[in-house]
């Protein structure tokens, strides 16, 4: 771990709710490699508020005041997804270390510029996709690696994202899909991060996406709002191990399962269950079984869940994988590995994204195994639309 406290300055933090008070804050005051030193929100009269609720004496109304401080390594971006790009430019570009929550950007574009500006900056960063760090997680790819499975065949993941057709206020924004935070970002993406992290990435998919309930209620207020963003997302694909995958996620639907993620290979099969799809926030449970027995709980290593002892009163709560990819990045820092997902893992999961929504779009399978962090892919659709990009996909590549 470093020599001393890594300083934090935590970029929108509100006294009483918010992912920084839920996730941040307990996982940074329960590591010693860490110390919170600033704090800024929306104005000063909410920056002093925060202050006060979390004891952290600087505070500022202004981001760009605080991350210029001497004192703060480290800047934790935690506010809405459509103020990711400034905030982290900011930073960044004051020479600040940065961790973002996921999604990076509202797109591609914004993800690309970013991770750019960190590359030119030599600064290191981490984008929360957090379920990586899972003891669950890690299991099952120390399990995989073993060969409990035998070879991957395919594998299958069902996820039920903000279940019931309310919402509350301050969620109203995810409704809108130019916002860049919604169920084919968020959960989606999430999940997907899992899923590429433990299995590899695709090699091609063809996606469809919906939106089946277009009006959302406000909890607050019971007014209804028009939704743009789609709550049915289902894609098949290949992975470049040529494992079949197969993904659902939905929202607005009446019960279902949360989350499941089976994992079937020529020997047996991993299941890994949980109350909704996001691996990194909600507690997993993780069963197996060799050849045709019926799956049962398999109980996750000592060595694994208190990795990091200074989390173990964390166990079960938001915060838990939060402080494990807080833990592991500072341990990267002092080590140079690169264990916990930067700002180029997270381009490689916006480029996932974008290949989705093409497919979706098109109607057709797109190719984009090569691409993921590469050159051009190529898309199979032959249009005449130059949807694609060069660095995700290069549709005259595949057409006459």
């Amino acid at each position: 771990m470093p020599e001393s406290p890594l300083g934090v300055g935590i970029i929108g933090v509100s006294p009483d709710r918010g992912w920084a008070a839920t996730a941040h804050i307990p996982a940074l005051r329960a590591l010693p490699s860490y110390e919170i030193r600033a704090l800024s929100a929306h104005s000063t009269e909410s920056a002093r508020a925060a202050g006060g609720a979390f004891g952290v004496s600087a505070v500022f109304g202004d981001h760009e005041q605080m991350v210029t401080q001497p004192d703060i390594d480290l800047v934790a971006v935690t506010v809405k997804v459509p103020h990711h790009r400034e905030l982290v430019a900011a930073a960044l570009a004051a020479g600040k270390a940065v961790y973002c929550e996921w999604p990076l950007g509202r797109d591609i574009d914004d993800a690309r510029a970013m991770a750019a500006l960190a590359a030119e900056q030599g600064v290191h960063t981490v984008v929360g996709l957090q379920g990586r760090q899972a003891p669950s997680i890690e299991f099952a790819q120390e399990l995989l690696d073993d060969g409990y499975v035998g070879e991957v065949l395919s594998t299958t993941m069902v996820g039920l994202s903000g279940p019931g057709d309310v919402v509350v206020q301050p969620n109203a924004y995810m409704l809108d899909k130019a916002n860049g935070a919604n169920a084919l970002t968020i959960a989606v993406g999430h999940s997907l991060d899992t899923l590429n992290h433990v299995l590899g990435e695709f090699a091609d998919l063809s996606a469809m996406s919906d939106l089946r309930r277009p009006l959302i209620t406000i909890g607050e207020t019971g007014e209804q709002i028009e939704k743009t963003a789609p709550d049915q997302i289902a894609l098949i694909g290949t992975l470049t191990s040529g494992v079949t995958a197969s993904v659902h996620i939905r929202e607005a639907v009446a019960g279902g399962i949360g989350f499941l993620w089976e994992l079937n290979g020529t020997d047996g099969t991993l299941r890994i269950t949980a109350d909704a799809p996001y691996p990194g926030i909600v507690p997993l449970t993780l069963a197996g079984a060799r050849g045709r027995d019926d799956p049962a709980e398999l109980a996750v290593p000592v060595a694994l869940t208190e990795k990091w002892p200074d989390l173990t009163s964390l166990s079960g709560t938001p915060a838990y994988n939060v402080g494990r990819a807080y833990a592991a990045f500072a341990a990267d820092i002092d080590n140079g590995t690169h264990t916990v997902p930067d700002f180029a893992d997270a381009v490689r999961r916006h480029e996932v994204i974008g290949a989705i929504e093409r497919s979706a779009a098109s109607g057709e399978r797109v190719s984009i195994g090569a691409a993921l962090g590469g050159p051009a892919a190529t898309a199979v659709a032959c249009d005449g639309d130059s949807r694609g990009t060069p660095a995700t996909l290069n549709e005259s590549a595949a057409c006459p």
